[in-house]
């Protein structure tokens, strides 16, 4: 597969990402089957590989008669808002209001789907950013998930960022693209107002692939500029920090999804800690924000935590 003539259209991100990270992405993705458990530096265990799991979750579920609720929470989607404070912020760039989804996940279960949709009208916001996975499985075709995404983004307005997910294919860009969502794979966007910058950065994932490089965006970004980090994991969050970042934006773990009362978290699927997992974060000069998910993850079915579109609104930080 990697020495395989690669389509035009994956081609053509060459001149952007190099021809290394292209073929170590695609060689990665046939080697699903291998992520199920450990391989050296990455995690324990991937529950969303070992699907075996899925039906034990639910058949838990149903025994302790919750499965019907958890199913509806899925539809029940927060609309959170959140100031985030960024050091350095440019004047001009002073309440502006950044939407944020994470984990989509639109081939699940399209009722997940048409309700995020539906969430979305009439909000109010000045540009978008989306921090990855839009399939709901790690391998297999992409269609769906694509025809889940135009779906969803005929409701999003404005400049629309994103960078991928643990579950995602590189082979989604260009139909992501196709419908003018930027995808970020270790680059750097400059938003523009009334003569000043905002740098946003977008690196590849770090959870699963392992093919993120703070370093070359981090390098793209004059020092001490405003510069905010879209990543698929919290996982990142030292590396971020010490990097120079004003601010990070993440998902990936869902909140934990399935929790005990008092959104308490059993597992979040992260090398970070627990306070990383949901909500807001700070650690050092950097603050961060950790999506709970607009979507769902493995089964679709949510206990003591609620999916969530973010509503972020910059303010400077002194």
């Amino acid at each position: 597969m990697t020495n395989a003539p690669l389509p035009p259209e994956l081609e053509a991100l060459i001149p952007r990402i190099g021809h290394t990270h292209l073929r170590r992405r695609l060689g990665l993705e046939q080697e699903h089957d291998a992520f199920a458990f450990n391989r050296p530096g990455a995690h324990f265990f991937y529950p969303e590989n070992w699907y075996s799991v899925h039906g034990f979750i639910r058949h838990a579920l149903r025994l302790v008669g919750l499965y019907q609720r958890a199913q509806d929470n899925t539809r029940k989607i927060r609309i959170q808002p959140h100031r985030l404070l960024i050091r350095g912020l440019p004047e001009a760039f002073v309440g502006l209001r950044i939407l944020h989804l994470s984990d989509l996940h639109t081939d699940l279960d399209r009722r997940i789907t048409t309700s995020i949709a539906e969430r979305l009208q009439g909000l109010s916001y000045d540009l978008c950013v989306l921090t990855g996975d839009y399939r709901a499985k790690t391998y297999g075709p992409i269609d769906e998930a694509l025809s889940g995404m135009a779906s969803i983004r005929t409701q999003l307005q404005g400049p629309v960022y994103a960078v991928l997910g643990n579950h995602d294919s590189i082979r989604l860009v260009p139909g992501l693209e196709a419908m003018q969502i930027q995808i970020l794979l270790n680059e750097t966007a400059v938003i523009e107002r009334d003569g000043q910058r905002l740098y946003l950065a977008g690196i590849d994932d770090a959870h699963y692939y392992q093919v993120h490089n703070i370093d070359k965006v981090a390098a793209e970004i004059p020092d001490g500029a405003a510069a905010l980090l879209l990543s698929h994991t919290p996982e990142i969050y030292l590396h971020a920090a010490y990097a120079g970042f004003a601010a990070m934006l993440c998902g990936h773990t869902h909140g934990g999804q399935i929790c005990l009362p008092g959104q308490i978290a059993l597992f979040w699927d992260a090398r970070c800690p627990r306070r990383l997992a949901a909500g807001a974060w700070g650690h050092g000069e950097m603050v961060g924000y950790t999506s709970m998910g607009t979507g769902s993850s493995v089964v679709p079915a949510r206990l003591n935590c609620l999916p969530e579109i973010t509503l972020h609104e910059l303010v400077a930080s002194s």
